[in-house]
């Protein structure tokens, strides 16, 4: 275990409970908090500001000692010029483009129009949610402003070149954005036509800092309805297009490894980065909350939901999230919740025979698969080809220098150490519905963004299929009666259960989620554990027809990084020997803002066997006629309805259907 002694505690720069800030429960009105989270002022429905759930104090995990990151060095033109002569141009990962850039061995409109070519070939119809005979990564492109971008890269590459100031590495860089994040001028639907005419007015922040440092945007990629399904069913996986792509995030997933984007943003509330990431093969972060802003996001969970990129290569996606992550007071107060714990993060290797040595990799045993598998080792569940790639990367991992063991974990079944994931706790009742732990924080939290109420706004003047969509969604009957009783939905019986919410009852939420944020991180310390070790499927994946999602076996507590804002890394490390050759991943995840840790060991992996992130999978074959048809708005939802109800990016509706065994109790 690596000495943690060298750095100082991070504290969160928020209200504890005793001196929380004023918020709406305690008025008949608004709080006061910002409010400008109404759908179309930042191209979506925005973070807001919101009183932090993470807690008063950041984990001691965030503190562990890590030397300050290295400049990033681009590599070697020539030795990029020299990978070209035996891969495409569309191959390159992103620090490899840059390279090229910064020397005027190539230009973003070079790069742009070979990425748009393949859009046009293999993508097949846009706004189609559903199986469109492409891999359906992008639900639309702007092709002409995305040349614009790459002309204005170019130009400010020139210039630097010529002695003005330098460009930025991602300038002229091609990538996609998740449906539900606002650009302005462009629409933001969330994977559903019940959101048609939202379009950005400004670009959310995140999407702000990327276009400053001239990063070229294709287009939105699609997401799952409502970024509700995390297997999704509308995009094709890269691999093979009959598998599920992984959701919410299902073309962000998709179209860096299809070779569509050399990378794209993605949005997670629970498991949206990570699932696309682990199915296609990509390297994805999930950050910790609170490191970038989510402002300019459709919300699905504010508290739990962030913003990452995903991309070929650890490294790229490090070198996106470097000009993503930082404060943004005015929109977000997640973002103002610790000094910033860390500077650029790494994206370089760390060089030498064992780079990983001094670290301890924890395989928590309590991190049980789905199947009734509680009390069972998750190692002991993956179906034979998982289990020897698992077996395969640990003693990788031993050999560039990491101890790797299994050790506890925290058991999330056991009431004494989690009060707050999934617990049946009643802590009151509002107009007739009752309120969990979870639910006494993200309730109140919708409540100050405004959630019900924008979606409302936006829906007033909707043709009556497109109103009913979202009201279905976002909607709720008075008194929590069930649809038998006739009673409409409104949103403002949805305003009304989240403003509900007693002071007390959301202190108690926050106090229960801070304390299994603190016994997981006593877990590992008790251990020794720097970071954890899990694979997210531990069998092959299923088709994306939804038909076989009963037979997947993956992490029953997927979302627990969601309910601790503890960050997490996926990346591929080998491929199935059939003939879908689908890829094996795994990921990393540890306390909140390790993300220096974890993310220099996947690179330092990646490093070491970069046979797995640089594979490419064979092109498809596209079909001239689309599966699917455009949907109603209604039918937008229903098209991706899971067999399995666990399988939802949603936090309530996950809680909800985890069976007894797996709850706290």
């Amino acid at each position: 275990m690596r000495d943690r002694s060298a750095t100082a505690e991070a504290t969160l720069d928020v209200p504890t409970d005793a001196d929380a800030a004023p918020t709406a429960l305690e008025s008949p009105g608004p709080s006061g908090l910002s409010r400008r989270a109404l759908v179309g002022r930042t191209g979506a429905i925005g973070a807001g500001a919101l009183l932090l759930a993470g807690g008063a104090t950041a984990t001691a995990g965030a503190a562990r000692a890590r030397r300050a990151a290295a400049p990033t060095a681009l590599p070697a033109v020539a030795d990029v010029k020299a990978r070209l002569r035996d891969v495409r141009l569309v191959d390159l990962e992103v620090i490899e483009l840059a390279a090229l850039l910064q020397a005027g061995e190539l230009t973003s409109v070079e790069i742009t129009e070979a990425y748009l070519a393949r859009i046009a070939a293999l993508n097949g119809a846009f706004e189609t949610y559903g199986d469109n005979g492409g891999y359906n990564a992008f639900v639309r492109v702007d092709r002409d402003d995305a040349l614009a971008g790459a002309k204005a890269a170019d130009a400010r590459l020139k210039a630097a070149r010529d002695g003005g100031p330098p460009a930025p590495y991602l300038c002229g860089i091609p990538i996609g954005v998740k449906d539900s994040i606002g650009l302005k001028g462009r629409p933001a639907q969330n994977g559903t036509i019940a959101f048609a005419g939202n379009v950005g007015t400004d670009d959310g922040p995140v999407m702000a800092k990327l276009r400053a440092q001239g990063v070229v945007f294709l287009g939105h990629t699609i997401c799952s309805a409502f970024s509700g399904s995390i297997t999704g069913t509308f995009a094709g996986n890269a691999w093979q297009k009959d598998y599920f792509p992984g959701g919410s995030s299902q073309g962000s997933g998709v179209a860096p490894i299809a070779r569509l984007a050399a990378a794209a943003i993605g949005e997670e509330t629970g498991g949206s980065i990570i699932f696309p990431s682990a199915a296609n093969g990509a390297s994805g972060i999930k950050p910790s909350l609170g490191l970038c802003s989510s402002a300019g996001v459709m919300p699905l969970t504010p508290g739990h939901d962030v913003i990452g990129p995903i991309s070929r290569s650890m490294r790229d996606s490090a070198l996106l999230l470097n000009a993503m992550m930082g404060p943004d007071p005015e929109n977000d107060q997640q973002t103002l919740a610790a000094p910033m714990p860390f500077g650029d993060l790494p994206t370089m290797p760390t060089g030498g025979a064992t780079p990983l040595a001094g670290l301890t990799i924890g395989i928590p045993q309590t991190d049980w698969l789905t199947g009734n598998n509680v009390g069972v080792p998750p190692q002991t569940v993956y179906a034979p080809e998982n289990l020897a790639t698992f077996n395969r990367l640990r003693s990788q991992l031993e050999t560039l220098g990491a101890t790797v063991k299994e050790f506890p974990g925290l058991n999330m079944a056991d009431a004494a150490v989690n009060s707050y994931f999934s617990s049946a706790d009643v802590l009151e009742r509002v107009d007739g519905t009752n309120v969990s732990p979870s639910s006494a924080v993200r309730y109140p939290n919708l409540y100050e963004i405004g959630y019900a109420e924008a979606v409302g706004a936006f829906a007033a003047d909707k043709p009556e299929t497109q109103k009913s969509a979202l009201l279905s969604n976002y909607g709720r009957r008075a008194g929590g009666v069930p649809a038998s009783s006739g009673v409409p939905l409104t949103f403002e019986a949805a305003t009304a259960l989240y403003g509900g919410v007693s002071s007390g009852a959301r202190r108690e939420g926050e106090r229960r989620r801070r304390q299994t944020a603190a016994n997981y991180q006593q877990a590992l310390d008790e251990a020794g554990v720097d970071f954890m070790l899990v694979m997210n499927f531990g069998s092959k994946i299923t088709r994306r027809d939804g038909s076989s999602t009963h037979a997947l076996r993956y992490r029953t507590y997927y979302q627990v990084p969601n309910a601790l804002g503890w960050p997490m890394v996926s990346f591929p490390v080998g491929y199935g020997s059939d003939a879908d050759h689908l890829p094996f991943s795994v990921q990393f995840w540890g306390p909140r803002f390790s993300e220096p840790q974890i993310i220099q060991a996947a690179i330092d992996y990646q490093a070491a066997y970069p046979e797995h992130h640089r594979a490419a999978p064979p092109d498809p074959t596209v079909a001239i006629t689309p599966k699917a048809k455009r949907l109603s708005p209604e039918k937008t939802a229903e098209a991706e309805t899971e067999t399995d109800p666990l399988l939802t990016n949603d936090p309530e509706a996950h809680e909800a259907a985890l069976p007894a065994e797996y709850r706290p109790h």
